[in-house]
């Protein structure tokens, strides 16, 4: 585990929780050429800061492509509240992507109804579970837009 501390971009804290620990590790030992995940969904690396702390975090997300930017769905599963990584992006929008061996700074924006209308057939044609998180759970789940930006 990192070093709240030493926390940086390029050294950021990564996630506690066991199996997204088990994959994030396994993602930096292959370039993103694992884990596997259901579906065949793809997977990417965000870096981003914490609402709070404004300490550098790491997550692994499922993510979807669309007119050249990235596409990530804060479902949490389904659970009444939001994942703590788009609190932090709705905080911080600037972060960072790692997709296969590729790392990359993006600017982070929740998705407009009409965009998120567009945009959530495919994420769900991605990972058919979304549309199941959407029906369990009161709040509208958000389709976060990750632009690239320039370093």
């Amino acid at each position: 585990m990192n070093d709240a501390a030493g926390a940086s971009p390029e050294n950021p804290i990564d996630s506690r929780t066991p199996w997204v620990a088990k994959q994030l590790a396994e993602y930096l030992a292959t370039d993103g050429r694992e884990p596997g995940f259901r579906y065949g969904a793809p997977l990417l690396l965000l870096t981003y800061r914490g609402r709070r702390s404004g300490q550098w975090r790491r997550t692994v997300l499922i993510y979807g492509r669309a007119e050249g930017d990235y596409l990530i769905v804060a479902s949490k599963g389904g659970a009444p509240s939001h994942p703590e990584w788009y609190l932090g992006l709705q905080a911080h929008p600037e972060a960072w992507l790692q997709v296969g061996a590729d790392r990359f700074p993006v600017t982070a924006r929740t998705a407009s109804p009409e965009e998120k209308a567009r945009l959530w057939d495919g994420m769900v044609k991605i990972y058919p579970d979304y549309a199941d998180y959407q029906e369990k759970t009161e709040r509208d789940i958000p389709l976060v837009i990750l632009t690239p930006s320039a370093a």
